[in-house]
């Protein structure tokens, strides 16, 4: 109802490609394999309720730590913005190893939660707009 079968979007590529980007999500069926075609704006909305969230940690040196609720990833620096811009960039290269080797890691138990933190990451392309969306909230040392 919904699907187009693989021959279909082959022999019709080009209407295929124009109705997922312009129109709505194609459903691909091929055997036993269905694939979503989607535009990039859609993939970004679908991926927009994920933010990310870190504790903030006040250092008995006056440095900020800054702990991910989301993914494993603690860092520090003298401010909580130095420490932001750090954990915005250890976000994005987490998410660049992840997709590099996404069969391993989205077949890890304790890692396949992470799959649209690293998708929202890799939309956003950018320390500072990842930056833009991690909420800090005080933790306790």
């Amino acid at each position: 109802m919904y699907t187009v079968s693989a021959t279909d979007a082959r022999k019709h590529w080009s209407e295929v490609i124009d109705c997922a980007v312009r129109e709505r999500p194609t459903f691909i069926k091929r055997t036993r394999d269905c694939v979503v075609l989607a535009n990039e704006a859609l993939f970004a909305e679908l991926l927009s309720t994920y933010t990310f969230s870190a504790q903030r940690y006040d250092e008995n040196d006056g440095s900020v730590t800054l702990s991910m609720n989301e993914l494993d990833i603690v860092e520090n620096g003298p401010t909580e913005e130095a420490a932001k811009e750090a954990l915005s960039k250890a976000i994005l290269d987490y998410a660049t190893d992840y997709y590099n080797d996404f069969s391993y890691w989205s077949g890890a138990p304790n890692r396949r939660r992470h799959i649209p933190y690293v998708l929202r990451a890799l939309m956003l392309n950018d320390i500072h707009r990842i930056g833009e969306c991690i909420s800090c909230r005080t933790g306790k040392n």
